[in-house]
C-alpha cells in the first residue's frame, strides 16, 4: 500500500473534433510533471463532448487508447480519461484506466446526459468500477453521474471518488456543491476534473476542477485557469484519521441499486 498518492489534474481547453491537436496539448502539459501516480483528463478529452459525432468513436485498440497506454508506461503512472468507444455495434462514453504495466480497466458511463441527447447516440453502462491503485480504493465516474447520490454511494469502502467532466459554466454552482456533498456523505476524497473554454455550440466551460477532503473542505481549486496541470498529494493515514474522527458511514442505510 502506498501512503502518499500523487494525482495530477489536467484542466484544458479542448479542440473540437481534433484528436491530434488535443493529444499534442496533453503531451505538452503532462511533460511538465516529473513524478506522479495518476494523471486525470477531462470527459471526452480527445474530441470535446460530442455524443452525436459517433464517427469519432474508436475501437479499444485505436490510436487514443494506445496513446494512453504508451504514456502510462513512459511516465510510470496511471493515465485516466474518457472517450467514445465502439464495441459490439454499441458506442460508449468509456472511462479508461491505463496502468503503467500496460494493463487497463474501464467504466462505461451509466447516466447519459439526456439534456444533450447523449442517450440517443450512446449506450449506457450497467455497473460501477472500483480501482485498486497501489492500495487506494478509487471509484471513477463521469460527469452526469455526479448528480445521483445513490449511485455514487460509498458501499465499497472506497477512499476516493472522481468525476471526469464537461460541466458548463451556467451550472457551475451545482458542480461545486455536488462535489462537496459527495465528499461529505461518502467520507472520502472527492475530485472533479472539468474542461475550460468554449465548444462548437458556444457552450462555455468554466473549469473549477476541485478536490475536497473527507469533511468537505476544499483543498484544491483550479478556478478558470486554462491549459494547466496541477499535482496534489493525498495521505492515506489522513483519510483514515478523518474517517475515525467522525465515522458516519457505520450508520449508513443498506440498499441494492437496480439498473
Amino acid at each position: 500500500m502506498k501512503e502518499f498518492l500523487k494525482i495530477s489534474i489536467v484542466q484544458a481547453d479542448l479542440f473540437w473534433l481534433d484528436k491530434k491537436k488535443n493529444i499534442k496539448l496533453f503531451n505538452a502539459l503532462i511533460e511538465k510533471v516529473d513524478e506522479t501516480d495518476i494523471v486525470l483528463l477531462p470527459e471526452m478529452f480527445n474530441t470535446s463532448f460530442c455524443p452525436s459525432e459517433i464517427k469519432m468513436a474508436e475501437a479499444m485498440n485505436g490510436d487514443t487508447v494506445s496513446w494512453m497506454r504508451q504514456l502510462a508506461s513512459e511516465k510510470k503512472c496511471s493515465v485516466v480519461g474518457s472517450l467514445m468507444i465502439k464495441e459490439n455495434n454499441n458506442i460508449y462514453n468509456r472511462l479508461i484506466w491505463a496502468y503503467s504495466n500496460g494493463e487497463y480497466e474501464y467504466y462505461d458511463k451509466c447516466h447519459l446526459f439526456s439534456l444533450a441527447k447523449e442517450d440517443r447516440f450512446l449506450t449506457k453502462g450497467n455497473s460501477r468500477l472500483i480501482i485498486d491503485e497501489q492500495g487506494w480504493k478509487i471509484c471513477p465516474l463521469i460527469c452526469y453521474d455526479l448528480r445521483f447520490p445513490v449511485f455514487c454511494r460509498n458501499n465499497d469502502e472506497y477512499d476516493v471518488v472522481l468525476f471526469l467532466s464537461s460541466w458548463p459554466q451556467k451550472r457551475i454552482d451545482a458542480w461545486t456543491t455536488l462535489l462537496k456533498a459527495r465528499a461529505i456523505e461518502n467520507q472520502c476524497i472527492s475530485i472533479g476534473v472539468n474542461r475550460v473554454g468554449t465548444d462548437n455550440s458556444n457552450f462555455l466551460f468554466a473549469g473549477e476542477s476541485s478536490v475536497y477532503d473527507v469533511f468537505g473542505a476544499e483543498i484544491l481549486n483550479l478556478s478558470n485557469q486554462t491549459n494547466i496541470i496541477e499535482t496534489i498529494t493525498l495521505s492515506k493515514d489522513n483519510v483514515a484519521l478523518q474517517k475515525r474522527q467522525m465515522n458516519f458511514l457505520k450508520d449508513r442505510d443498506s440498499f441494492t441499486i437496480n439498473q
